[in-house]
């Protein structure tokens, strides 16, 4: 089995597990679990794998057909394209898949097309240009983006984003807009009301039996659109270089920071649902008499002792760090003196995260001020579910910005998301409603 099945297996392995779950009405069981995240990391180290693959390919490959060039040059009318004298524009052939040795390259190969009498390099014009433009004729169209390029601009934003590479996401197929997940609509743990109504009964003999039957919800996503428009002027793509480089870095962070943000605070209209705009989110008050824009211990136990159990194993804390001051100065009072509540996790030099209640603090700078909701949550992101159509589009055009030596480079990505749970759970003792996301009230 080679590199690619292997991987398509692992896939389905993945899906396999979140259908039985998903069947079944339930959360990944804590073997389920494991062995999820032990799939995600094969799928991981594969897909890095055959990347690597492809690109020494794509290398070898364009090295040959240079060698082949210089050999045994083989002219190609390019389009039809005619210089001012009456000539034409030739080329040769080139390795059809992936003929770019880099993004920069193609970049700057866009810029040379838009002079005027300029030579359009073969490889921008076997690839499909915009829908009813011409593909010939720079100023009026625009050349595509090598899709292994895009790609990689995902990769590169699941890489800078902290949330989106934690959450439950599932890829769409090429036709699919949209997904429904059926899942159990329970709201309470109490007797009538698990699994939406299902409920038992200790009955004598000969007794009738009462029936009763679970309450099924769905989750309906339908893909949002993220874009990104960048103006490259004609000095910058004249290193290509520093264009692949400003590029890549750019969109890549700026990609992964609204993905992000909006799995904090989406507001679910044109965007996906966020953690602090869900029903399903609980809110821990503030304590009485509690000054403004303050940590108390009490606020993080209280925060704990509303997630969710089953949660709890795969949460951690989100912060803004104008919260860490708190953090390190709350204690906790025992008889005259007081204990520590935050302390660095085994010192200076280990892990890079500090917890509490042993689960990871970590930074984020979507996290709102101190004193404001969302200033800090306790959430397990696996109980967030996302949809994508698995990479971004991106294309370019020379026309828009023609007269002012620039060229124009866009990038889409569709994605869709929302906690799983859009209730609060009322446990079976107890009034204190859980959630697997946890936020403090405003101070």
């Amino acid at each position: 089995m080679n590199k690619k099945e292997l991987l398509k297996a692992k896939i389905a392995a993945m899906m396999a597990l979140i259908n039985t779950a998903k069947a079944a009405g339930r959360v990944f069981t804590a073997d389920e679990d494991q062995q999820y995240a032990a799939l995600d990391a094969e799928v991981k180290a594969l897909q890095s794998q055959i990347d690597a693959d492809e690109k020494q390919a794509a290398r070898e490959a364009e090295i040959a057909a240079l060698h082949a060039q210089y050999q045994t040059p083989v002219p190609v009318v390019a389009a039809g394209r005619e210089q001012p004298g009456g000539g034409i524009i030739v080329g040769h052939n080139r390795e059809a898949d992936k003929p770019w040795a880099s993004f920069g390259e193609q970049l700057a190969a866009v810029r040379a097309a838009a002079q005027p009498g300029g030579t359009v390099d073969p490889r921008l014009t076997t690839r499909a240009a915009a829908s009813g433009l011409s593909e010939s004729v720079p100023s009026d169209g625009g050349f595509l983006v090598q899709q292994d390029f895009s790609v990689e601009l995902l990769k590169n934003a699941y890489d800078t984003g902290v949330l989106a590479s934690k959450v439950q996401k599932i890829p769409l197929t090429t036709a699919a807009n949209g997904l429904k997940i059926n899942g159990v609509d329970e709201s309470s743990r109490a007797n009538g009301s698990r699994w939406g109504g299902i409920q038992s009964y200790w009955e004598n003999e000969a007794d009738q039996y009462t029936g009763t039957k679970p309450k099924f919800r769905q989750i309906e996503l339908q893909l949002k659109k993220l874009t990104g428009l960048c103006y490259a002027t004609d000095e910058l793509l004249q290193d290509a270089a520093a264009l692949e480089t400003v590029i890549r870095q750019g969109f890549a962070e700026e990609f992964g920071f609204k993905i992000d943000d909006a799995i904090i605070r989406g507001t679910g209209a044109g965007q996906p649902l966020g953690i602090l705009n869900s029903s399903g989110t609980v809110q821990v008050a503030a304590e009485s008499g509690q000054a403004a824009d303050t940590i108390k211990v009490e606020n993080i136990i209280k925060m704990w002792s509303r997630c969710y159990g089953r949660a709890r194993q795969n949460a951690a804390w989100y912060i803004n760090q104008d919260i860490e001051p708190q953090l390190y100065t709350m204690s906790l009072a025992v008889g005259s003196g007081g204990v520590p509540v935050y302390m660095p996790a085994n010192g200076v030099s280990g892990s890079p995260y500090s917890t509490l209640f042993g689960r990871p603090v970590i930074p984020l700078e979507q996290c709102d001020t101190l004193g404001n909701v969302g200033d800090i949550i306790l959430g397990d992101l696996s109980q967030y579910v996302m949809i994508d159509k698995g990479s971004i589009k991106s294309d370019v055009s020379v026309h828009v910005r023609f007269v002012y030596d620039e060229q124009v480079f866009k990038f889409v990505y569709r994605a869709d998301g929302q906690p799983v749970r859009n209730k609060a759970l009322t446990p079976f003792k107890g009034s204190n409603t859980l959630s697997p996301f946890v936020t403090l009230a405003a101070r």
